[in-house]
């Protein structure tokens, strides 16, 4: 498959604490664009734009805390930071983790309500072919203990949807401002035009930076 062209010359930083973020590395270098895994503060400090892969939200969000990301990826992300998440990265960048642990972070870079595992268990897991708002074909989607949107906020735009078990539906792929997110994995089929998409909404010359302290949330997460 040949890979779209982008005019982003930044640097995209992928978190590599857990999960597929190699698939993502591989993906944004087919784009052309230099990428490369961020496992501590220093490194998040060069990203022009980051990307949160897929993994298990938990473990991620632990991991974040530990690895002494917690604090600066929330600062870059509150300053503006562009951000890609997927799956687990979803998670992780909602306002609000409906079935989410007390001690879990979320990073509220984008206004939306998730669900972990909405599909349910591995077994469930399942692939299908969705129009995304954009795209000029189907996208490829590959959906593994996904997470779902129960609410977008009035800022949020839902690019695609899917109809869930109980015949309601639920969006699967949102953007909000220079972040977004979606429940698949679209790094495991090789298409990197969602990864484009992204890059290209991020305005040439943009280069966020810290400059105070921030706080990760965890007021709005509770337990079902």
């Amino acid at each position: 498959m040949v890979a779209p062209r982008v005019a982003f010359t930044g640097r995209v930083g992928v978190l590599a604490l857990q999960g597929d973020f190699r698939e993502h590395i591989e993906l944004l270098g087919s784009l052309g664009v230099e990428a490369y895994p961020v496992r501590g503060p220093s490194e998040l400090e060069r990203a022009d734009a980051v990307v949160l892969p897929g993994g298990e939200s938990t473990t991620m969000s632990l991991l974040l805390e530990s690895s002494g990301l917690l604090g600066p990826l929330v600062a870059r992300l509150s300053r503006g930071l562009p951000a890609l998440g997927t799956c687990a990265g979803m998670v992780l960048l909602a306002s609000e983790v409906l079935d989410g642990r007390a001690d879990q972070h979320h990073l509220g870079a984008i206004d939306i309500s998730v669900r972990r595992n909405a599909f349910g268990r591995q077994r469930e897991s399942f692939e299908a072919d969705l129009e995304v708002v954009g795209l000029d074909r189907p996208l490829h989607a590959v959906f593994i203990r996904a997470p779902v949107v129960e609410r977008a906020g009035p800022g949020v735009e839902v690019l695609a949807s899917v109809q869930m078990a109980d015949g309601t539906v639920r969006p699967v792929v949102c953007r909000q401002g220079q972040v977004l997110v979606t429940s698949f994995h679209p790094e495991l089929v090789g298409d990197a035009r969602l990864h484009a998409a992204f890059l290209s909404n991020i305005p040439a010359g943009t280069r966020p930076v810290a400059t105070g302290p921030a706080r990760a949330r965890k007021d709005h997460v509770r337990a079902l």
